[in-house]
């Protein structure tokens, strides 16, 4: 049976490659891309998530599914999900959006799948700490990044707009407050990457890991590419500098993107016994492996077999179902070590 699936932010980065993936996997259901200017095909709509007066081609289209792939600050179409009963999948969100998302919806009468995935990489990095079988009692994320990766808008004003402002790690259950590229750790990166000193990053997984799922430790650290970048960055932070820089300034550092490259990240989980390490590369980057996961959630909730409720993305799968997904795509990479 055919579905009608709107990508709003369809014409970024994020977006064309969700539609591309989307497109090649399921091709009959019918793809439209929402944008705030028109566009060339019947399928092109004008949905601009600022202006609430422009969703009613959502209705008039009679779309089933809103993967959301451009930021919605004031959750504008959440909000109309919500009250029109469609199944919903955000993958932008930065932390502290993410939470004020959640707590809007679990406020509201939900007769849909509302789902929330982590504004980095897709959610999925959760969905591979449950292939931990035992009690998890930490998670310590690294990511590695090259700055040659092809980059969005939204990642770059994200960082500009938070780099100076503490944000929550967790320790004992308890939020730790910290700040981006301070309290180094020198961790060996795997796929050939080697020893990196890696620095605090905000991704939305330590809520979800912490609150959700209820880790009691969990961090998350990374390094660039560029060793010389980790540590300017560093210096920056440790000098107060991010703090005297004005906001276009800090989008000029962050707002770099370079053709494409691969992008790599280990899970370190320990449990009452052992450890294990989950490791992936996207040899296509980081927006590729984001589409993948929109994708892989997508396909789960056109199965309607969920209930209607509230999700995060990776409660949407088994989790040995969402790591075969992974390893099935060509330019996935996973090693397991225990």
């Amino acid at each position: 049976m055919q579905s009608n699936i709107l990508i709003i932010g369809g014409n970024g980065m994020v977006g064309k490659t969700i539609a591309r993936i989307f497109r090649s996997r399921n091709p009959q259901h019918r793809i439209f891309i929402g944008s705030r200017r028109a566009g060339t095909t019947e399928n092109d709509l004008i949905v601009d998530v600022t202006k609430p007066d422009t969703f009613q081609t959502i209705l008039d289209h009679h779309i089933q599914l809103i993967i959301l792939s451009v930021n919605d600050k004031e959750d504008y179409i959440l909000r109309f999900a919500i009250e029109n009963k469609i199944d919903y999948l955000d993958i932008t969100k930065p932390t502290p959006d993410l939470m004020n998302a959640y707590e809007l919806a679990k406020q509201q009468k939900v007769n849909s799948r509302i789902v929330f995935s982590s504004g980095w990489m897709g959610g999925i990095v959760s969905g591979l700490v449950n292939t931990f079988s035992e009690q998890i009692k930490e998670v310590k994320l690294f990511v590695y990044y090259s700055v040659k990766d092809l980059a969005g808008e939204s990642s770059a004003h994200f960082m500009a707009e938070n780099v100076a402002k503490p944000f929550s790690m967790y320790k004992n259950n308890q939020p730790v407050s910290v700040k981006h590229f301070l309290d180094s750790e020198l961790f060996t990166y795997s796929f050939g990457i080697g020893k990196r000193t890696a620095y605090n990053f905000d991704v939305p997984d330590l809520y979800i890991l912490n609150q959700i799922e209820r880790v009691p430790d969990v961090t998350v650290k990374m390094t660039y590419n560029s060793k010389f970048i980790t540590w300017l960055l560093g210096a920056f932070q440790s000098l107060r500098i991010f703090n005297i820089l004005s906001l276009k300034e800090r989008r000029m550092i962050f707002g770099s993107s370079g053709k494409g490259d691969q992008s790599v990240f280990d899970i370190v989980i320990k449990g009452n016994k052992g450890t294990k390490t989950i490791s992936l590369k996207s040899a296509r980057g980081q927006a590729e492996l984001t589409a993948l996961s929109a994708v892989l959630h997508a396909e789960e909730l056109l199965k309607n077999t969920l209930d209607h409720r509230i999700y995060f993305s990776h409660q949407l799968h088994q989790p040995g179902k969402l790591l075969a997904g992974l390893n099935a795509y060509e330019s996935i990479n996973i090693q397991t070590i225990e």
